[in-house]
């Protein structure tokens, strides 16, 4: 019997076909899938999470929320989880030790991305820039980390544009300013690491070199499903 694919979606609930899609792609990538046949099975539990961009998380609930989603997964027989979402693996440790199957880790795997000597920025959630989550994997990789608190209030805003699913020209204008500050800030990488993000076109490829955590983890996915 084929293995199977866990994704604990939903958080945001519009990064979630994006993410599929991330997923399909890399199983034409890596193995040439092509047929319907040729893909895996794929099971989906678009989970509600009580995250609000104008209030503090609630952690404990957040966590215990989570932690029914991964064991719901598991229970549905999946070989594997992945879970889109950069603001959920603040809790990774202790998730992991609430189920029996593998859990990705979309930090590390977006960390793996990272050369050396680079000037580099995060784009995410303020819980998970407040994390550290990713600042420290910067750090150890012989990088210099660069940010500006004013970004914060334009990918809070930007989020909450994309979760309203407000005019897209009008989020992409604000996409686009905020990225041309990084670049005029000698950035060399921007890590998109919230998964909402994902889905905005990012034009300025020629200047600044965009890592998509997103991206990043449904490759891993993939290569654990081929496992």
């Amino acid at each position: 019997m084929k293995k199977s694919i866990g994704i604990l979606a939903g958080m945001g609930p519009r990064s979630t076909s994006p993410f599929l899609e991330l997923v399909l792609d890399q199983c034409q990538i890596q193995y040439g899938a092509k047929y319907d046949i040729d893909y895996p099975a794929i099971m989906i539990y678009s989970l509600p999470t009580p995250f609000y961009l104008d209030r503090p998380i609630d952690h404990e609930e957040m966590k215990k929320t989570i932690v029914q989603g991964l064991q719901h997964l598991q229970l549905t027989g999946v070989d594997c989880i992945a879970m889109p979402c950069n603001s959920a693996h603040i809790y990774f440790d202790d998730l992991k030790k609430e189920i029996n199957i593998p859990l990705l880790n979309i930090v590390n795997e977006t960390i793996k991305k990272i050369n050396s000597n680079r000037k580099i920025t995060i784009f995410a959630t303020e819980s998970t820039f407040n994390s550290n989550l990713y600042q420290e994997g910067i750090l150890d990789s012989d990088n210099v980390f660069i940010f500006k608190d004013s970004w914060q209030e334009n990918i809070n805003e930007i989020i909450g544009m994309i979760k309203e699913k407000k005019d897209i020209s009008k989020i992409t204008c604000y996409w686009d300013e905020l990225v041309k500050d990084a670049i005029q800030t000698d950035i060399d990488d921007i890590i998109i690491a919230c998964t909402d993000l994902s889905i905005l076109n990012n034009r300025f490829r020629d200047k600044v070199r965009f890592i998509d955590s997103s991206n990043a983890l449904a490759e891993a996915v993939v290569k654990e499903y081929l496992k």
